[in-house]
């Protein structure tokens, strides 16, 4: 009996011993992020990507659902109401119907319900017809390839570019129409020259600059014709001899295309051109068609970028009406996303006149009929207008610019509400009749996740995480937000990773992770990437701050950085570095700064501007001189180089090269077309002619985002010059 008493006596020590060890034993067992998970989506995956979401009607949704493994695709239609989840369209089926050598799931055109897809095939254009599972060829010039495929609204037509003409072609005979004929190698129709498509239409037009009226009769178009911009050569190294690409690139300062603006009618090609002047210095873009297909607005903007006009065109004559007309001192923008009401009261027009983006409602002689929104905060985007109930929605950052929500305000200025309520960065799509949104969200401790709502801020369901279970087996470094204050009294909105186990007590390498374009923000109450939590979790403080002209503080702060690149950029980031520098976990012999593009700019000066703060530096892709970049984005910002010497002078790189005394590795696409590898190339030889000693990789046929084997060389090179430099291994 006593032995037994005994035996169970060191039992029960021997358990309490080793319950008071299972904390430390858990945290020794917890798994680590490797490379792999982080730069490559590696096995086992901690987070996928979340189905893409989008509205069918006002009670259905797709859900675009992808296997991570396999890549197989298939839309599945959604019920709001039963929930009921059906398959809509089935790629993999689907592929078996296909002829040999076309992917179904790379159609380049599709309904917006999918019953017809179009896919583009050794240059030729085939349309798909669902469910009669007809597959007709469209086009027949192997030599010559189709681009920019769109539907008409009404889905008979389908309108595209070839040898930079346009044509459009009748879905139910085949019958092509070819609209323009004067295309060549400087003349394009409905092809955007390349600084239009840049810094104009954006990257999602993918070139294309023409415009379906609501009604399927007309395509309004941009002509471009290159001939009076300078060329520049980029060559390509590949084979014996190699190629040289020659690319119209209008350098600040340089001639810029000249535009027209056409309007060509269905079936019989007459066009009607506006009524403006071709070879004026100006810009003109995003023409915006009326309800019911009754007209057609642009927009205008002086070379200067400070004042900013929409017209409204005649359809028949091309005569123009000036309807809006906006200056600043600083710089205005092309308005995007204009809406323009079914009643004829006017348009809805996002503008940042007053230092923040507020909603204004104009009528049709450009008179206010009434502010919408107003206050020390931006409306990001116009989500949509419920004309029926009188209502917007929007997104916005209004009591925290480190957060976005959706709101909603009466079309008489009343019943502001704020709909997204849990604290983080929302990106929301309200469906067609304003009864639901589904909703991206995430922050800090919340990796993404999609959420279906009624649109009165109820939620429904979680729709997908993004996170997987694997997830619980890793130790994770926590994302924190705070503000930096500067020495003249602002809060920079910033955050930082702390490694795992933070010990106040040791020294820690800092790593800036940062952009800094005009209007810009990388700080964000939003989930962080792999790649920093990876980094974080092997020592390295990950930090991010913003500065003033980046967004957080609205037009006002934004346009201090007219005439100004680089100059209040490393001010606030000086501040912040400074403000680091005093903390006694930091190591301020090893305080690095890492960007692409404009980040790739402000890493460099960092590195010599800021050289007593920052002591090692990792660019990509790098702005040097803004002599060297496009006239549309350098001179909203800065003006022609001969209106604003100083400005250029003090903004570059090579101006500041000789102070460079950490280390510096450079990197650069040996094809970019977007930020020139004459950038990188002009500061080395500055660099040199200083005796200045820094890294330097070529990446061969690469452009402005390096893709596939070149991108996975990159982020070695990075993370290993990390580990060497700050972590000294």
């Amino acid at each position: 009996m006593r032995k037994s008493k005994y035996f169970f006596a060191v039992l029960a020590a021997l358990f309490l011993f080793l319950t008071s060890l299972a904390p430390a034993f858990s945290q020794a067992q917890a798994k680590k992020i490797t490379f792999e998970q982080a730069y490559l989506n590696k096995e086992p995956r901690l987070l996928i990507r979340l189905p893409r979401a989008t509205w069918l009607d006002d009670e259905n949704y797709l859900l675009r659902e992808t296997d991570e493994r396999d890549k197989t695709r298939r839309i599945f239609k959604v019920s709001v109401r039963t929930g009921e989840k059906t398959l809509f369209l089935d790629f993999i089926s689907l592929e078996k119907l296909l002829p040999k050598g076309i992917v179904s799931r790379e159609h380049v055109a599709a309904t917006p319900d999918f019953s017809t897809l179009v896919y583009s095939y050794e240059n030729d254009l085939y349309c798909y017809v669902r469910p009669a599972e007809k597959l007709k060829r469209l086009t027949a010039t192997p030599a010559e390839e189709e681009k920019n495929p769109r539907f008409s609204p009404d889905g008979k037509y389908l309108a595209y570019t070839r040898s930079n003409n346009l044509f459009a072609c009748e879905l139910e005979t085949g019958l092509e129409h070819q609209l323009t004929s004067d295309g060549s190698e400087t003349i394009s129709n409905g092809w955007a020259s390349w600084v239009y498509y840049e810094e104009i239409l954006g990257r999602s037009s993918r070139y294309a600059a023409f415009w379906w009226s609501p009604d399927s009769r007309k395509i309004a178009f941009l002509r471009f014709d290159d001939s009076p911009v300078p060329t520049f050569p980029i060559f390509h190294a590949g084979g014996v001899h190699g190629e040289l690409e020659i690319q119209r690139y209008p350098k600040s300062g340089d001639p810029n295309p000249q535009v027209k603006l056409g309007v060509a009618s269905l079936p019989d090609g007459n066009i009607v051109w506006a009524d403006i002047d071709d070879r004026a210095d100006h810009y003109i873009a995003w023409p915006f068609w009326l309800p019911e297909s009754s007209g057609l607005t642009f927009q205008w903007m002086n070379r200067g970028q400070d004042n900013i006009k929409i017209y409204a065109l005649d359809l028949k004559t091309g005569g123009k009406e000036e309807i809006f007309d906006e200056k600043q001192p600083s710089w205005v923008e092309f308005f995007e996303d204009l809406y323009f009401f079914k009643d004829g009261s006017g348009f809805l027009v996002r503008s940042d006149a007053d230092g923040w983006r507020h909603l204004y409602h104009y009528d049709f002689r450009g008179k206010l009929i009434r502010r919408l929104t107003e206050g020390s905060w931006q409306v990001e985007s116009i989500n949509l207008v419920d004309e029926k109930n009188r209502q917007v929605y929007f997104t916005g950052r209004k009591e925290k610019t480190t957060e976005t929500h959706l709101f909603r305000v009466g079309l008489d200025g009343q019943g502001f509400e704020q709909l997204t309520r849990e604290p983080g960065s929302h990106r929301s799509q309200v469906s067609p009749g304003g009864s639901y949104f589904l909703d991206s969200f995430s922050s800090v401790d919340s990796p993404t996740r999609l959420d279906l709502f009624r649109c009165d801020g109820t939620k429904l369901k979680t729709i997908e995480r993004s996170e997987t279970p694997e997830m619980r087996e890793y130790t994770l470094a926590k994302k924190e937000l705070f503000t930096i204050p500067t020495e003249d009294g602002l809060e920079l909105p910033a955050y930082w990773i702390l490694p795992p186990g933070f010990d106040p007590a040791k020294k820690y390498p800092m790593l800036f992770t940062i952009y800094s374009g005009p209007g810009s923000s990388t700080v964000f109450n939003s989930y962080p990437p792999l790649s920093s939590l990876f980094l974080a979790q092997e020592g390295i403080i990950v930090m991010s701050v913003d500065h003033r002209g980046s967004g957080h503080f609205g037009k006002k702060g934004m346009a201090l950085m007219h005439r100004n690149l680089g100059k209040w950029e490393m001010h606030d980031l000086i501040e912040a570095a400074k403000w680091v520098r005093e903390k006694p976990f930091v190591d301020r012999e090893r305080i690095g700064i890492t960007g692409g593009s404009y980040g790739g700019y402000t890493t460099c000066l960092a590195l010599t501007y800021g050289a007593d703060y920052f002591t090692h530096g990792f660019a990509s892709a790098s702005v040097t001189d803004w002599k060297l970049y496009d006239s549309v984005y350098t001179e909203r910002y800065m003006d022609k180089p001969e209106e604003n010497e100083d400005g250029y002078r003090v903004g570059s790189v090579m101006t500041h090269a000789e102070k460079l005394k950490g280390v510096l590795s450079l990197e650069h696409g040996a094809t970019d077309d977007n930020v020139h590898m004459q950038n990188t190339i002009q500061l080395i030889d500055a660099l040199m002619d200083l005796d200045k000693m820094f890294e330097f990789m070529l990446y061969p046929g690469q452009r402005h985002g390096f893709i596939g084997k070149k991108r996975e060389n990159s982020n070695r090179r990075s993370v290993n010059f990390w580990f060497k430099h700050l972590l000294n291994r």
